[in-house]
């Protein structure tokens, strides 16, 4: 396969200001969230020393000494001066040390603030031109939050296991790197010296290995593309390794020796995985770094083109056998589905900000309900998609403040995934709905976009203005309520929406089942004729997520 020319990664909105969330106004009636604290604006603001600049490149070159568990090494950082300055903002947590920062072969004076590290130049850097430094330094990481972003395990054989999954807590827990989404290197290296007998596999193609002929070998991986801060991993074990493709895609997976024969089996569902996505949204986006599962000691993560497998070769999600409580999941494996698909939305389209979060998440939950759609049917796809709505909560907002990096809460995933159900739903044609979502991906691929990106694109190429439905569903809390009146002796029926968005006016399907009327309410009272009892009045809620308020 030919090596594709990916765009640069910018947000397409750079006039949009990315506020802090002391400035957010709450909605009234919600818990306020708490204030963020200076920690989360470093890591989210995209300040002064970080916007001066545009990544070019890393090449992260470490060694992993799993008997110390201490980890050492250097990030070569390649950036392109946007303005004239003499600092620029890098990042690590502030348990690792900086050992020093070298441009070229002289040291660079450094301040440190909680895990942000400014780089000072003694001689100012020229818009226009690049530059590269190289960032040494050494610790030893302590598990944190969930899965426990770099840890030293042992297998069930005693061999050491060291693995990464760091997308909560941000990469530069264990590497250092400009923190943040916006800005993404054009593409990078991987070095990483591990004991011999051991195998890492990172992200990219694989490179070649090295004897070092001290008792490590040296594994190299290089990524061809854009790639998030929090996709780039490690994964440490006395692997095996087997392949197939897929066409010119090379399809390689990695196992302990002892669940070799059940990832064979598992990983089967792999390929026809890939061709379903393939099939609504177009190639697999990172050919020439090849497409890659890799057991892990963790459920799973998304990291780009290796992706990270830990669900006991069951279908569905472990222990639950049954994911959506409708008998369908149990028919695949839930992590082989779900974080592939952030192969197309999180790492080949990716969210600018952690408050537009719902773009890796929303879609790649709606990209199972797809997959579903395509294997077993459009009556699955209903079950699967409508069960859940057992799991949203409507707490809070799915679009957080920016500029803070404060996470969403889980709503981003399955009222994300039926919001865009409800938005197929809405547009009307499936035609077009199927024309719309492979155009956002094929338009957005290899960028780093808001949700004002999507919501441009789906108003100008479908020509109906949806940007009220769109925050409706991600900036409230709450699900519209078709609201209903009856009047039996007139034989009538008043509608109308509750909503948060003053201008929501979705169309949808209401009366008899069997012969659909297409009603248009607003938030005003509209009426329509209705001879049958009250109770035989019903509104598809399978084909939207909306709540029906009988007054």
């Amino acid at each position: 396969m030919s090596k594709p020319t990916p765009t640069r990664r910018v947000a397409s909105l750079g006039v949009l200001i990315l506020v802090l969330a002391a400035t957010a106004q709450a909605q009234p009636g919600l818990p306020a969230s708490p204030a963020p604290t200076r920690g989360d604006v470093l890591r989210g603001e995209y300040g002064p020393y970080r916007a001066n600049n545009d990544l070019l490149s890393y090449h992260l070159d470490i060694r992993v000494d799993p008997v110390k568990q201490f980890i050492s090494g250097k990030n070569t950082i390649r950036f392109r001066m946007l303005k004239d300055d003499t600092r620029i903002q890098m990042d690590l947590y502030a348990y690792l040390k900086v050992e020093k920062i070298l441009l070229g072969n002289a040291a660079l004076k450094y301040t440190r603030e909680l895990n942000a590290v400014f780089i000072d130049f003694p001689q100012t850097l020229r818009a226009g031109r690049e530059y590269a430094i190289d960032f040494y330094y050494s610790g030893m990481p302590e598990p944190v939050a969930r899965f426990g972003c770099l840890t030293f395990r042992k297998d069930a054989a005693g061999r050491d296991w060291i693995t990464t999954a760091c997308e909560d807590v941000g990469a530069s827990y264990w590497w250092p790197n400009k923190e943040q989404w916006r800005d993404e290197p054009e593409g990078m290296q991987i070095s990483v010296a591990v004991p011999n007998g051991l195998m890492d596999v990172s992200n990219g193609a694989f490179a070649g290995k090295t004897d070092l002929r001290d008792g490590y070998t040296r594994w190299d991986w290089v990524v061809h593309y854009p790639i998030n801060n929090y996709d780039v991993a490690l994964n440490i074990a006395a692997y095996e390794h087997f392949s197939d493709r897929l066409g010119d895609l090379p399809l390689d997976f990695y196992a302990l020796p002892e669940d070799l024969g059940a990832a064979k089996e598992q990983f089967a569902q792999a390929k026809p995985m890939l061709q379903v996505f393939e099939h609504y949204f177009g190639e697999y986006p990172f050919g020439s770094d090849g497409y890659k599962l890799v057991q892990v000691p963790y459920a799973g993560m998304e990291h780009q083109s290796a992706v990270a497998y830990g669900n006991h070769f069951v279908n569905s999600y472990y222990p639950s056998r049954d994911w959506t409580g409708v008998q369908i999941s149990p028919r695949f494996d839930f992590i082989i589905i779900h974080e592939s698909a952030h192969e197309w939305f999180g790492n080949a389209v990716t969210a600018a900000d952690a408050s537009d979060m719902w773009i890796h998440e929303g879609w790649a939950t709606y990209m199972e309900c797809l997959f579903v759609e395509y294997m077993y049917g459009h009556a699955d796809y209903l079950a699967y998609v409508n069960g859940e709505k057992s799991k949203v909560r409507n707490t809070e907002p799915i679009i957080t403040p920016r500029g803070i990096h404060r996470e969403p809460t889980q709503d981003q995933y399955f009222k994300g995934a039926l919001f865009l159900h409800t938005l197929r739903s809405a547009i009307d044609n499936d035609q077009k709905w199927f024309e719309l979502i492979r155009g956002v991906y094929q338009t957005f691929k290899y960028k780093t976009i808001l949700t004002e990106d999507i919501v441009g694109y789906f108003n100008r190429q479908s020509g109906m203005n949806l940007t009220p439905i769109f925050n409706e569903y991600l900036r409230h809390a709450d699900v519209p309520a078709l609201q209903l009146k009856f009047d039996e002796q007139a034989h009538t029926v008043a509608y109308r929406w509750k909503a948060g968005e003053k201008d929501f006016a979705m169309p949808v399907r209401a009366g008899d089942p069997n012969a659909w009327q297409l009603v248009r309410p607003t938030s005003e009272w509209q009426m329509m004729p209705w001879a049958g009892k009250p109770t035989d009045f019903e509104v598809a809620t399978d084909l939207y997520y909306v709540y029906v308020d009988r007054l």
